[in-house]
């Protein structure tokens, strides 16, 4: 989101307010809006940069910490596109040490402390207003921020990787993987009868039998000759 508060002269300054903290927002727009300045916001690290480039403000007050590309990375790149632009960095106390750093390093005129309130810009008025400082992080910016943009996905476990042209495939450690049959095994065990379990009949004909000739026997008084 990126949006404009204009003011009566046509001829005034642009500031650039980049925070996702809404109440920070709204409150450093009040302020550049009493001092006169044209006011644009956006939310954005990478948007930022964008902005920067189309509107070329006199000033950028930006946070540290913004989603898709923190505060310092972006002022960076702002600083390498060029302009007159002067930066200031937002940050809360416990983010000081970084704050005082990310300044060094772009070249930054100023960081202010949040909440921001009217007293602090005006005490640090004339330095905001003063000479740019050179930005040494430039020198560095490819290896802070490669080309490349997107980041590295989270591992979601092992997963075998296709096996190289005339390569078999190699099995995970750990995972024992067997040989699965081919078609025509599978359906000529499909097709092949099993094996009748044909001594188990024969001893239940012969035992019928033995009955059979038993009671054949006590019938007709065979029996009683032995």
């Amino acid at each position: 989101m990126a949006y404009v508060t204009p003011t009566a002269e046509e001829t005034a300054p642009t500031v650039l307010i980049v925070d996702n903290n809404p109440m920070s927002l709204m409150r450093l727009r009040e302020i550049f809006k009493i001092r006169e300045f044209n006011v644009e916001v956006c939310e954005d690290g990478d948007q930022a940069v964008d902005e920067y480039i189309r509107i070329d403000p006199e000033l950028v007050v930006i946070a540290l910490d913004l989603p898709s590309l923190d505060g310092h990375l972006a002022a960076l790149e702002m600083r390498e596109h060029g302009g007159e632009s002067r930066i200031v960095f937002v940050a809360s106390r416990r983010q000081a040490q970084l704050a005082e750093d990310a300044s060094h390093s772009a070249g930054a005129v100023a960081w202010l402390e949040k909440p921001i309130s009217s007293t602090v810009i005006e005490e640090r008025w004339e330095q905001i207003l003063g000479p740019i400082p050179d930005a040494p992080g430039l020198e560095d910016l490819d290896q802070l921020y490669p080309d490349d943009r997107i980041k590295p996905q989270a591992d979601e476990g092992l997963m075998p990787l296709p096996p190289l042209p005339g390569m078999p495939a190699l099995p995970l450690p750990g995972v024992s993987i067997h040989p699965l049959p081919d078609l025509e095994t599978v359906l000529l065990a499909a097709n092949t009868p099993k094996p009748k379990r044909r001594m188990f009949k024969v001893l239940i004909i012969l035992t019928l039998a033995g009955i059979g000739a038993l009671v054949y026997a006590s019938q007709n008084g065979l029996l009683d000759q032995f």
